[in-house]
């Protein structure tokens, strides 16, 4: 059975961090329904005063923020000791777990392209070990179809295998059209599926989807995907469900209210970090 759309929304300009100019698409009105996504920036910018500001030292828990810079750069630091940078093409991939302090600067470049988005953690796993990994493109296989590519960011495509997280299944491919093509992808029935479009506009279902914007899928077994004439760039991302209750405030996530004020007041009080940084 064919996937559908079942629901579209289009991102709007913001800012957030230092100053930073962003598209947001996904954020705590979307939670029931792009479950277990639950927030999504997109960054797309020529002009490096709408970025440079970055995003200074602040904290999460809870959830796990995975970000994709296809094209342009971003330096990571956290209490953890992590200091690392990615840069075209590239992932960063931190589980927030228990409690983390990092922050996410962006250097000037030609052109910033990519999305963060907000992986939401099961409830056993909110209070997990944090952890930071980066992906790098040596790290990322890709796979060519008649009219571009798939880059795997992470998870499975067929027999093919990127890097996998340590908590909620995820399939993350960068999908390049180069020109006017088709592409199937099978799904499982009860996946958890959505779309971005990165750049450019696509067919979805047989349904027209303009740039920046993110569809959520009806239940199904693959899902049909057409570009327009131009190139285009689109994310498609597959997990899990978790049908649990969201309590989200800030930069924190949790299931409960309670859970949420034991984490500010953690915070408050000097408690927040339950894990010492390895060096």
């Amino acid at each position: 059975m064919e996937r559908k759309i079942q629901t579209k929304i289009k991102g709007y300009r913001t800012v957030d961090g230092a100053g930073v100019s962003l598209v947001r698409v996904l954020g705590n009105h979307t939670t029931e329904e792009f479950d277990p996504i639950l927030m999504l920036d997109s960054f797309d910018s020529t002009h490096p005063e709408d970025y440079t500001a970055g995003f200074p030292m602040h904290p999460h828990r809870g959830i796990e923020t995975i970000s994709y810079l296809s094209r342009g750069k971003m330096v990571h630091r956290d209490n953890l000791g992590n200091e690392e940078a990615i840069g075209d093409g590239e992932v960063q991939w931190m589980n927030a777990g228990s409690g983390i302090l990092h922050e996410e600067m962006v250097p000037a470049a030609d052109r910033l392209l990519g999305v963060q988005l907000w992986l939401n953690l099961p409830a056993k796993e909110k209070m997990s070990q944090p952890t930071y990994h980066s992906i790098k493109n040596h790290e990322i296989p890709e796979v060519s179809f008649k009219s571009g590519k798939i880059r795997v960011l992470a998870g499975d495509y067929q027999d093919v295998h990127g890097y996998k997280g340590d908590h909620l299944p995820l399939d993350y491919y960068d999908i390049h059209f180069n020109q006017q093509g088709e592409l199937t992808l099978d799904t499982k029935e009860d996946d958890s599926v959505m779309i971005f479009t990165l750049l450019g506009d696509v067919y979805v279902g047989g349904e027209y989807v303009e740039e920046k914007t993110a569809v959520r899928l009806t239940p199904g077994t693959a899902v049909h995907l057409k570009s327009s004439e131009l190139p285009s760039q689109i994310l498609f991302l597959r997990s899990q469900p978790l049908k649990e209750p969201v309590a989200w405030a800030g930069p924190i996530v949790m299931n409960t209210q309670k859970e949420l004020e034991q984490a500010f007041m953690d915070l408050q009080t000097g408690q927040f970090i339950k894990e010492k940084a390895q060096y």
